[in-house]
């Protein structure tokens, strides 16, 4: 699986302590960091849109995005035709946004999560796999919804 992470200047401690779970626990998953690596204002959008397009494409199975509330990057995030990015804060959402809704977008929020939480949530966002059936008619009306 490949997997890209992003985020602003206000999660990038947060997106530090995922990669290396990701690193530690995931190993035969590959990461690339789409950034910001420092403090200096960026724009989310800006952050979201690197993550979603190799995923939209194909380029990479999921991504994970972060700003400071997970809020702003998740709005950006849906914007990008194919995705599907859900903001969790807790591992039943994030084993939800998998199960029922097919997620290819992780979002949380460097300010408002802490990284032990953050862990779990990525970890059950991780391992958590699509459901299908009834779901898939439903994930499939959703897609739709960019054809109008």
């Amino acid at each position: 699986m490949k997997l890209v992470i992003g985020s602003d200047h206000g999660a990038v401690e947060l997106k530090e302590e995922i990669k290396d779970l990701l690193k530690a626990e995931f190993s035969d998953v590959e990461v690339e960091d789409m950034g910001t690596f420092g403090k200096e204002s960026v724009d989310y959008p800006d952050i979201a849109e690197k993550v979603c397009t190799p995923v939209a494409k194909g380029e990479a199975d999921r991504g994970i995005v972060l700003c400071g509330t997970g809020i702003g990057i998740s709005i950006a995030a849906n914007k990008v035709k194919g995705i599907r990015a859900a903001l969790c804060h807790e591992t039943y959402t994030a084993k939800m946004s998998r199960q029922h809704n097919n997620a290819n977008i992780l979002a949380m929020g460097g300010r408002t999560t802490g990284p032990e939480i953050a862990k779990e949530i990525v970890r059950t966002w991780m391992t958590t796999e699509f459901e299908g059936g009834r779901h898939e008619r439903r994930v499939n009306k959703i897609m739709a919804l960019e054809q109008k």
